[in-house]
């Protein structure tokens, strides 16, 4: 089986999309024409009416959080919900663009495990700009992961490099690192990024810098722990 013929999970973190989450659904689904796959939307305890403005159709599941518990708590419980062979991680803010999806799952057909997007032509203020590059600079050198934009949450992975993931705050920064670590082919492409039209940033930014920073001596200190064996095949 191809890529492209495997069952796909989009998995999607949502806090307070109301006015984005109706053209998000309509962009997927032309996006995703011919595909066998599901949408997997984690409400991330949204104070807004984002629950009541998702379309149910067969294709879509929703997960909804009691209490706003993080980006990263959204991911984790996404990605293991998915019933997807091949998994992918999409913002609800409309900045990805969902028709990057089929480019990521042509990665994974030519023997990628991990493709993460990178924005080459990002669409922010200067304050998240210069936020995200320190971070990424920093986070590059302790980690060595060889990615330029973790920030970027467009990613595609075999639905295997998920037993990779260790549930924390901030995890979803360090992805890559983790799934690198565990053996597993990552490959960048540059994807499409675009303004946020509607509602505001709901993952802030603020002391992102110390707090990634403080992250990844931890992740540092797992990678250099890290249980690394293969099972040999009986002859």
């Amino acid at each position: 089986m191809t890529a492209a013929t495997k069952k796909l999970s989009v998995v999607i973190p949502l806090y307070n999309e109301e006015e984005n989450v109706a053209d998000l659904q309509r962009e997927l689904t032309q996006a995703l024409t011919g595909l066998d796959y599901e949408i997997v939307l984690v409400d991330d305890g949204s104070l807004d009416a984002t629950r009541s403005h998702i379309e149910r159709m067969p294709a879509v599941r929703v997960l909804a959080f009691e209490k706003n518990a993080g980006q990263s708590a959204a991911m984790y419980a996404g990605i293991h919900a998915a019933c997807g062979e091949v998994i992918v991680l999409l913002d609800g803010d409309l900045q990805n663009d969902p028709a990057d999806i089929k480019r990521l799952l042509a990665e994974i057909e030519k023997g990628a495990d991990l493709v993460c997007g990178y924005r080459a032509k990002r669409r922010d203020n200067l304050a998240k700009k210069i936020s995200s590059r320190v971070a990424n600079s920093i986070r590059s050198r302790l980690t060595r992961d060889g990615v330029r934009d973790t920030g970027c949450t467009l990613k595609a992975m075999r639905r295997e490099c998920a037993q990779a993931l260790i549930p924390f705050r901030g995890m979803h920064r360090f992805i890559p690192a983790l799934i690198k670590g565990a053996g597993y082919k990552i490959v960048e492409i540059s994807v499409n990024h675009r303004p946020r039209i509607h509602g505001q940033s709901n993952y802030k930014f603020g002391s992102r810098v110390f707090k990634a920073t403080r992250d990844m001596f931890g992740v540092r200190w797992l990678l250099t722990r890290q249980l690394q064996y293969r099972i040999r095949p009986e002859k």
